[in-house]
């Protein structure tokens, strides 16, 4: 009789536990998000800006339609929020109100940058340090929803804080000489110190506002994408080895800056993701992934469907998960997901440092 009862209880216990893991609370209580296109979701759709993506093709698989996501569906921020347990996707700063706000909020923005100046050229976009700004408005509003600070820091110390800067810094700024100086101003070993500089300073700001968890994403390789493929590749398929140097110096700098940061602030936890031997990953073995195609948007004109982005209205390829890229710059949905999956649970030892985003929710 004993051993029915202990088994009813154990049977219980089981489907209680899988009931929570499907229908419970997700494992941080929110996620903050900050960068740039990769991860913009609706931010710059009121900006005077040409880095916008609130229109067809874009969003075409995604529920709803276009909302200003730089992709065919998902980003990577959207699957790492479906596999940390949120029933929703994280709302744009420009929409988040009320409750809501402490679920997370997403400051991304398009042609966004560490330097001020960075994507200046396309328009309206907000830098890093606007985007921190709009964070810390967010906190005093979580002040008010919880109280007084104490309850709030307590609880913003849980969270999970994403962020992913530095591509346009390269893309929009150093590799665009007509535009900028920088290029002529330092070298590339100079250019990434500099950077790093100023998102040391960012980080601390956030951190300085109760951020304590803080996830860094690595730069992935500019020189493999559609649009460089397109200005820069003798064949179109040859990646531009001097942008992707580059970018490897800066990812070195922010892998070290990890270090830092968890040394001499040790109530908070930084992990870095290595985006760019993720991506390498997946050019030098597409089929392992279910890739046909790796230096060529899913839409997009000209070379590579390189030349710029989706065209309003414009009818993008059909086989969008067989396609890395959907756009000159962007990965589709399928090329996000993966990126998220190995960030959020690595599959390498070096996707992420020191731990993952699985293992950084339970710390």
């Amino acid at each position: 009789m004993e051993y029915n009862k202990m088994w009813v209880v154990c049977a219980v216990v089981l489907v209680l536990s899988l009931w929570y893991r499907v229908e419970g609370d997700p494992q941080v209580p929110c996620y903050y998000i900050f960068g740039d296109s990769l991860v913009d979701n609706g931010n710059n759709n009121q900006l005077q800006s040409l880095a916008r993506s609130d229109y067809l093709p874009y969003g075409i698989d995604f529920p709803g339609g276009p909302t200003g996501r730089f992709s065919n569906g998902k980003t990577t921020v959207d699957v790492i929020a479906e596999l940390l347990g949120f029933d929703d996707y994280i709302p744009p700063y420009v929409s988040a109100s009320g409750q809501g706000i402490l679920k997370g909020v997403n400051y991304a923005s398009a042609a966004a940058g560490i330097r001020e100046e960075t994507g200046q050229q396309l328009g309206g976009r907000i830098s890093f340090s606007g985007q921190v700004k709009n964070y810390q408005n967010t906190v005093s509003q979580v002040v008010n929803l919880l109280g007084n600070e104490d309850s709030a820091a307590n609880y913003l110390s849980k969270c999970i804080y994403s962020i992913g800067l530095g591509s346009n810094d390269y893309l929009n700024n150093y590799f665009m000489p007509t535009f900028y100086s920088t290029s002529s101003q330092y070298t590339p070993e100079q250019y990434a110190d500099v950077l790093i500089d100023q998102y040391n300073q960012q980080l601390k700001a956030l951190y300085d506002y109760g951020a304590r968890k803080m996830v860094l994403f690595g730069i992935g390789q500019i020189g493999c994408s559609p649009s460089e493929l397109a200005q820069n590749s003798p064949d179109g398929k040859t990646c531009v080895q001097r942008i992707n140097s580059a970018n490897q110096i800066f990812n070195s700098r922010l892998k070290s800056l990890v270090d830092t940061l968890n040394n001499n602030l040790s109530d908070a936890k930084f992990i870095y993701i290595d985006s760019y031997g993720i991506f390498q990953d997946i050019i030098n073995s597409p089929s392992t992934y279910g890739f046909k195609v790796t230096n060529a948007g899913c839409c997009g004109v000209g070379r590579n469907n390189g030349q710029i982005t989706c065209l309003p209205l414009q009818t993008p390829c059909q086989n969008r998960n067989e396609y890395l890229f959907w756009d000159a710059y962007h990965p589709t949905e399928a090329g996000n997901a993966i990126v998220a999956k190995r960030a959020y649970s690595a599959q390498a030892a070096s996707d992420a440092y020191p731990v993952d985003i699985r293992r950084l929710a339970q710390i």
